[in-house]
């Protein structure tokens, strides 16, 4: 059984940073695409980044610039460092891992609470 475990969450002001991590456990492999989607109260969950095995990458316009993401492959973990968080950053934070390996799998992890506020 996989399971995606984040962390890094919390209560940040506006201007400051926060990374987040996900880890995947159990029997997955050659993960094709790790990314970080997040949904705010009242709308739909939308893409913030993500990056291909190869380190290929791309970000949602409102947070180039502002967040980074990365991968470690041995890990089977993926990062997102966020600065210069914005109060419309505020949003539950979740992973997302693609593996295509004759079919497609969608691993989804349980989500964390960023929020940015003075």
């Amino acid at each position: 059984q996989v399971q995606l475990v984040e962390s890094g969450g919390g209560l940040v002001q506006p201007g400051g940073s926060l990374r987040l991590s996900c880890a995947a456990s159990g029997s997955i492999f050659s993960i094709n695409v790790m990314g970080w989607y997040r949904q705010a109260p009242g709308k739909q969950r939308e893409l913030v980044a993500r990056i291909t095995y190869g380190g290929s990458t791309n970000y949602a316009d409102s947070v180039k610039g502002r967040f980074t993401i990365s991968r470690d492959n041995a890990k089977k973990t993926v990062y997102l460092q966020m600065n210069s968080l914005k109060p419309e950053d505020t949003a539950v934070y979740y992973c997302n891992f693609v593996v295509v390996t004759g079919r497609l799998y969608n691993y989804w992890g349980q989500g964390t609470q960023v929020t940015v506020s003075s």
